[in-house]
């Protein structure tokens, strides 16, 4: 009788990617009573770029060096990005930190788009963020937390947009790379400073590499592969189930609870993603 694995569907590899971002982000989490969060952010930059480096093995070639501006943007955007949701999910819990992160790309889709239905879209994640806050009752919510969050999300507006000029202009991951290693370069000094010694903590040091690959490595290749078969619009819907996610991951590794009102926030949030992303205006041919 003849045995065979069946390869997980493209659709099975995205999920997988989501999975293992709320969970790498959740274990990361858990890290911060011994290293605090500059010195979780900075290891776990620092294998990703390891790890890509070992991987793709870049060159500094001509056009890396013709694009050392964007290169720096790149890496700058991306350690404020890191770091300032690193410093959020300290303060909140982590599905309430990602879906207030994610008002960041959301947003920028809303900008860029002249629809009426986007109004729709940017309501009800508003209406999302406005249960979150103060102004709607009572709320144990940390501000500073929340306002962390919002700015890792702007960032990753940001990036987006770096991300889309670097990436024709270098081939394959060699933009993420040297932006990882840019990322390296400021974060590693800020972690050293945080959490001294135990950064060499080999217990310490393998959890943060599995921090690594959970949020870096392995997601990366699971979209890769999923963007070989299925639409860039499903691609999207499927990914705003990251903030119920990152809710589970939460209450599964951290015990986070969260209200009715800051669950009912987050799928608001999480279907103003996926309508934004399934009603996409498409891009004009070049």
């Amino acid at each position: 009788m003849n045995l065979s694995l069946k390869q997980p569907s493209p659709v099975g590899f995205l999920l997988i990617a989501i999975l293992s971002i709320q969970f790498g982000s959740a274990l990361a989490k858990s890290l911060f009573s011994e290293l605090g969060p500059w010195g979780v952010v900075s290891l776990r930059v620092t294998f990703s770029a390891l790890i890509l480096f070992a991987i793709w093995k870049p060159k500094l070639h001509a056009k890396a060096r013709q694009h050392y501006k964007l290169i720096l943007a790149y890496g700058i955007v991306m350690a404020m990005m890191n770091s300032a949701f690193y410093a959020a999910i300290d303060r909140i819990p982590l599905g309430i930190a990602i879906s207030i992160e994610f008002t960041g790309p959301l947003g920028l889709a809303i900008l860029k788009s002249q629809r009426w239905l986007d109004g729709l879209w940017a309501a009800l994640a508003f209406l999302g963020l406005l249960l979150l806050t103060p102004l709607s009752g009572t709320t144990t919510l940390d501000s500073t937390g929340m306002l962390l969050a919002l700015l890792a999300g702007i960032c990753w507006a940001f990036y987006i947009l770096l991300a889309a000029e670097l990436g024709p202009a270098l081939p394959g991951v060699e933009g993420l790379t040297w932006g990882l290693f840019v990322s390296t370069v400021i974060l590693l000094p800020v972690g050293i400073f945080q959490a001294g010694s135990a950064l060499l903590n080999p217990k310490l040091l393998v959890l943060s590499a599995g921090v690594a690959v959970l949020s870096t490595a392995l997601p990366y290749a699971c979209e890769i592969i999923a963007l070989r078969s299925i639409p860039v619009k499903v691609f999207g819907v499927m990914l705003s189930v990251e903030p119920m996610m990152g809710v589970l991951a939460g209450f599964l590794i951290l015990g986070e609870t969260l209200s009715a009102r800051s669950l009912i926030a987050c799928l608001l949030v999480s279907i103003a993603a996926a309508g934004a992303a399934r009603y996409k205006t498409p891009e004009p041919p070049l």
